[in-house]
């Protein structure tokens, strides 16, 4: 941005090693290694009017989350003789990058330049994980859109009905803690974080549109009472999703005493009632989807495992499955906080397939101001959160 040229010139006048251009063609035209760190929305554009100015032989990556209009942005306006290798690291800005997936692309390079670019990127830390462009869409999808699209989904449903889930005892303690935390946590970031990846990815709208589909069947279900066919549903989807993991006898990923130690609000004596249905349309999702989400973990955000830790505690402990079967169809209490759910699921599908950036943000900025003044508490408590889990896994 050139209103920053000036200030930045300055921040960096004693650094020698440093050189800070007016635009991008000063970048494109001086370095041997270029990483494009835009918007996914933004990339093709920013590609085609830097691209040209690119140095002879140089290589040239890009940090966006779908990799699928990046590398066709670098195919169509970057020189034939420019070397491609992009990548993505698969966490969050407040994460530490060391020993997280760091996903490496080499798709149009020398085996040397790949080399280079992993002795650069080696300064991290972190995981390295070897994919081409098409299976890193993929494999985010898996892990990624419908993980956000459940949390942005309860946070609208929060805000439709003006609540603030941790001034509200259903919604404080055990696998509450971890929706609370986890939705202000996302909400707390930058609109086009989630955008790029949901809108641009193609399997992620399909992924997106079958959890909205999973919420509300599993809600009319529980709405006309339909108890053995809602048993039947989401027990096939646990066996279905969750078997393999207990047959082999792994630990859960969450503890009883972990999902209890990080609250927003005050934990009370008892645990309230919660049919938990974003949990269950996940599974029931990941089910008719045909994904195991164990196969992805190497490539797992740290959201995604806390999401993937509160579904096993749920599916792998068959007496509280049964409580939560038994809640959805005779407890009316909490009935319009998802019919609240099931319209933020569906609205949120709605404005990815329409590929409306637009609406897109004016969606997530509204909600994102009604909870901002809890969101540095909510970061600290997460990353305390989010360092449990990966101590443990």
């Amino acid at each position: 941005m050139k209103d920053k040229f000036a200030g930045l010139r300055e921040e960096f006048s004693d650094h020698e090693l440093v050189t800070i251009f007016e635009d991008g063609y000063g970048v494109s035209r001086s370095s041997d290694y270029i990483i494009y760190s835009v918007e996914a929305e933004a990339i093709d554009r920013v590609v085609a009017e830097y691209g040209r100015a690119t140095k002879k032989r140089a290589i040239v990556g890009g940090q966006t989350s779908c990799k699928a209009p990046e590398i066709a942005a670098f195919e169509r306006h970057l020189p034939s003789d420019i070397e491609i290798v992009s990548c993505h690291s698969l966490h969050g800005p407040h994460v530490d990058p060391t020993g997280q997936p760091l996903v490496l692309i080499k798709h149009r390079a020398s085996q040397q330049s790949f080399d280079l670019v992993t002795r650069i990127l080696a300064c991290f830390g972190s995981e390295h994980v070897h994919l081409s462009a098409r299976a890193h869409d993929r494999i985010t999808a898996d892990t990624q859109a419908v993980t956000h699209a459940a949390f942005l989904s309860m946070g609208t449903a929060w805000c439709a009905n003006n609540q603030f889930p941790w001034e509200h005892s259903r919604y404080v303690g055990g696998i509450e803690n971890v929706k609370c935390n986890i939705t202000l946590r996302i909400y707390s970031n930058k609109w086009h974080v989630y955008a790029g990846l949901a809108i641009l990815n193609p399997s992620a709208k399909q992924q997106i549109r079958q959890y909205a589909e999973s919420v509300t069947g599993l809600f009319k279900l529980m709405l006309g009472g339909h108890k053995a066919e809602l048993e039947e549903r989401i027990k096939t989807a646990g066996k279905a999703v969750f078997n393999a993991a207990g047959r082999r006898g792994e630990p859960l990923l969450l503890s009883d005493e972990v999902l209890n130690r990080f609250s927003l609000g005050k934990v009370p004596k008892e645990r309230m009632p919660n049919n938990h249905l974003s949990l269950l349309a996940m599974v029931d999702c990941w089910w008719k989807l045909g994904i195991v989400p164990y196969d992805h973990m190497i490539c797992s955000t740290p959201l995604f495992r806390l999401w993937l830790g509160v579904t096993e505690y749920l599916f792998r402990k068959p007496a509280l499955l049964d409580e939560i079967i038994d809640i959805a169809i005779e407890d009316n209490t909490f009935r319009s906080d998802d019919l609240e759910f099931t319209f933020a699921a569906r609205g949120w599908s709605d404005c990815v397939s329409f590929g409306d950036f637009s609406s897109y943000r004016d969606r997530f900025e509204k909600i994102q101001s009604y909870f901002a003044p809890r969101f540095p508490e909510a970061t600290r408590v997460g990353n305390e959160m989010i360092k449990v889990l990966l101590d443990r896994t």
